[in-house]
C-alpha cells in the first residue's frame, strides 16, 4: 500500500462532513471515515470504539468528530478519545492530497 488508495476528490467531501470508505476497498479491518475539517482532510477507523456507530455520520468541528450515537468525541489528528462514553481511541490513517485526489495510506497494523 505504499502508493495509498485514492478515495475521493477534494470537492467530494464538504467542509464539516465525512465519507465512509468500505473495508473491502481499503483492505483494512474496519471501514475508514475520511473527514474534511476546514479544508484539512483526516482519516480514522469508521466504527466508534464505544458502540457500533459510524463516525463518518458524526459532527466534525475544530479538529474533532462527535459520534452520532452517544456523543463521544475523537481527535481527527490521531484518533484519541476526547470524551466519554468512549474510553478507547480509534486508529488514524495518513491522508495525502495529490492534485485534487484524496489519498489514504492505511495504518499497517490495521490491514486485514
Amino acid at each position: 500500500m505504499a502508493d495509498g488508495i485514492e478515495v475521493a476528490k477534494v470537492g467530494d467531501i464538504a467542509d464539516g462532513e465525512g465519507l465512509k470508505v468500505s473495508r473491502i476497498r481499503t483492505g483494512t479491518l474496519d471501514d475508514i471515515a475520511v473527514f474534511n475539517d476546514g479544508g484539512a482532510f483526516f482519516a480514522l477507523d469508521d466504527t466508534c470504539s464505544h458502540e457500533e456507530a459510524s463516525l463518518s455520520q458524526g459532527w466534525v468541528e475544530d479538529g474533532t468528530v462527535e459520534c452520532p450515537l452517544h456523543a463521544a468525541c475523537f481527535s481527527l489528528k490521531d484518533g484519541a478519545v476526547l470524551s466519554l462514553p468512549a474510553t478507547k481511541g480509534v486508529a488514524a490513517h495518513r491522508v495525502e492530497i495529490v492534485g485534487d485526489a484524496i489519498v489514504v495510506h492505511p495504518a499497517a497494523d490495521r490491514l486485514a
